[in-house]
């Protein structure tokens, strides 16, 4: 007798183990024509796999998120099928489901253009409306080779030969065609019915460009034509709203070949920047923060004591001084741990919180880069607080009440991920299993939503990790929560207790904007550009109608503003007005004053909002006051 659990609980008993499609089907109808894929003991798996004695089963279907998985890996090889039709000499590689859909790595004698996906999506729709069945069959490594060799399949042979000895090595065939695959698909492809090619790509086999260059076909598929217009829609207006484009048309950074990963902050870069720093550090005094400056290059010693040598070389860069190896910093927290150091610190004094606007550098592959959201030297708003142990979860939710006043200043919504002890760590169990459920009774006493990322933490301490959703509904992971019991063992950080002994400190390390390049890079697109005039580069643009006769006038309001620590720039050109407007709101320009005969007759200015358009003429003194109360506020 074979015993399964479900997911609210009930017990269900079967003589044999029979797929876990049949026991959907046992449990009602409904589920049995709309379930997709299953969970077993918290892995998801095809309906086509037999139950397991003990296990705990749940069944997606198409409103869970693995139900759109499964349709997406069986749209990458209907797609491949497709391909195969059209293009028979094609060498398959591999085809994976990512954030936004899937694509298939070819080698193919035909080179691939956007041109070619009508007749590609044509013959999809074919294979869809066959609603082929996915038959899952197990190989012998020695059938696999041979049923691989005969269809000249040579990137299909490398996969299984690197496969260890004992893999169970399994293929799924709808009709013609057959792919290795571990699966998780739809049982059929009539359930694919909505989906689209995106465009191609080059890719190196196995992302070493020293082997071949494929060609890498992206396509997305979602359950309803609704599902995917919202996804192009997004996509459309992500491309506007691309950062890099934006960054260069405001012109407030670059990029250089001179270096790759490096970005140039220019003057309206620097404004956007030091707002940030400036906002973040009043909430660094409200909150109790002290902020310290700590170098960027450092010793190979300091780096094999915090484990960083063994745990993140690859990702650092490396010097000599004297003879002598160092490091530049990837991270700020060993140079926050000797500041702490210089002193012996007592118990009344904590938790000691120490901020810092860190430059650190980290070695990313070149074809890995992109704008601002992935680059090698960044600044991270970091800080460390140095704690007892019984100050943890206060300490935590301090924090949390400090990221809300930060994001929601931007209107920036979050959900929060808890991630704990990967493979890769160090440390005890016991001081894991502390810092792991400090984090998670402080989320749960905080009634913030939380979802559970098992073995996703850093290699000293599980961590919180903030993902932010932008007015496009886009989630980028920003700031983070990390506890960690683990440093303070290595360095020795120490308090003396209210016994006059020496105690274990415990460091927290918190990040609210993460990177502020990254940062800067997601404002960028979440206000398309047109940052809040708190935030703007220039708040304000003085626009003469004509330069004779009005120039000098605009230029006293400029003074004006400026003596109230408004940014403002007046418009020389020698233009028609049209084109100074347009050009002002090119510039994405919070407000403009334009003035003529009249407004220099009553010392005036006619106001013209981006966001309310014309809203008629003013006294300068009141739009002073106005518009210095929006900023203060950061409305």
């Amino acid at each position: 007798m074979i015993t399964i659990y479900l997911k609210d609980g009930k017990e269900m008993q079967f003589e044999e183990a029979i797929p876990l499609i049949e026991v959907a089907k046992k449990i009602s109808n409904s589920l049995g024509k709309n379930v997709l894929c299953a969970g077993v003991d918290g892995r998801i798996t095809d309906l086509r796999e037999p139950i397991r004695d003990g296990s705990k089963v749940e069944f997606f279907t198409k409103e869970d998120k693995e139900g759109l998985v499964a349709l997406r890996h069986t749209g990458a090889h209907v797609m491949a099928q497709a391909i195969q039709h059209l293009f028979p000499d094609t060498k398959f590689a591999i085809g994976p489901v990512i954030e936004d859909g899937f694509y298939y790595d070819v080698d193919s004698s035909h080179v691939f253009t956007k041109e070619d996906f009508p007749a590609i999506e044509k013959e999809m729709a074919k294979i869809c409306k066959q609603n082929l069945t996915l038959e899952k069959k197990i190989l012998s490594r020695e059938e696999a080779l041979k049923f691989f060799k005969e269809r000249n399949q040579d990137y299909k042979i490398l996969l299984i030969q690197d496969l260890p000895e004992d893999t169970v090595i399994s293929t799924y065939t709808q009709g013609d065609y057959t792919d290795l695959c571990r699966g998780l698909h739809v049982p059929s492809t009539g359930k694919l019915k909505v989906f689209k090619l995106m465009s191609v790509a080059g890719a190196y086999w196995r992302g070493d460009e020293k082997n071949k260059m494929l060609q890498r076909i992206y396509a997305t598929a979602f359950f309803t034509k609704e599902d995917l217009d919202q996804y192009l829609f997004i996509r459309s207006e992500a491309e506007k709203r691309d950062h890099r484009k934006l960054g260069k048309q405001l012109d407030l950074f670059s990029f250089h070949e001179e270096g790759p990963g490096f970005p140039f902050f220019h003057p309206k870069g620097m404004i956007v920047r030091n707002e940030l720093m400036n906002f973040e550090r009043e909430l660094f005094t409200e909150f109790g923060y002290e902020e310290i400056m700590t170098p960027v290059i450092l010793s190979k010693e300091l780096w094999l004591q915090s484990g960083h040598w063994d745990h993140y070389k690859e990702n650092m860069y490396f010097t000599k001084i004297d003879d002598e190896d160092y490091a530049v910093k990837p991270m700020n927290c060993p140079g926050g741990i000797l500041y702490y150091k210089t002193r012996q610190h007592s118990y009344k004094e904590l938790p000691k919180r120490v901020g810092e606007f860190g430059l650190v550098h980290r070695h990313e592959l070149h074809g890995a880069l992109h704008g601002l959201f992935r680059v090698r030297v960044f600044t991270q708003d970091d800080a460390h607080i140095f704690m007892t142990q019984d100050q943890m979860k206060a300490e935590v939710l301090r924090c949390m009440k400090m990221f809300q006043k930060l994001y929601s200043v931007f209107g920036l919504e979050f959900h929060v991920e808890l991630s704990t002890r990967p493979e890769d760590s160090m440390g005890s169990d016991e001081l894991w299993e502390i810092a792991t459920n400090a984090l998670r009774e402080a989320i749960e006493d905080s009634g913030v939503h939380y979802v559970v990322n098992e073995g996703d933490g850093a290699f000293y301490g599980p961590k919180l990790d903030f993902h932010l959703k932008d007015c496009l509904g886009r989630t980028w992971q920003c700031g983070t929560i990390q506890m960690d019991m683990q440093l303070p063992e290595r360095f020795d950080v120490t308090y003396i207790g209210e016994d006059s002994e020496k105690h274990r400190a415990v460091m927290l390390h918190r990040a609210g904007f993460g990177s502020l390049e990254r940062f800067i890079g997601i404002l960028i697109e979440h206000y398309a550009g047109a940052f809040p005039t708190w935030l703007a580069p220039v708040q304000v643009k003085v626009i003469p109608v004509t330069e004779e006769k009005h120039l000098e006038y605009a230029r006293s309001v400029a003074a004006a503003l400026r003596e109230s620590h408004v940014r403002v720039e007046v418009e020389e050109s020698n233009e028609t007005l049209g084109y100074k407007i347009r050009k002002a709101q090119m510039e994405k320009v919070p407000y403009m004053l334009i003035v003529g005969d009249k407004e220099m007759a009553s010392h005036t200015v006619s106001i013209r909002s981006r966001k309310d358009g014309d809203q008629g003429a003013m006294p300068i003194a009141v739009f002073i006051a106005n518009v210095t109360r929006e900023i203060k506020n950061r409305e």
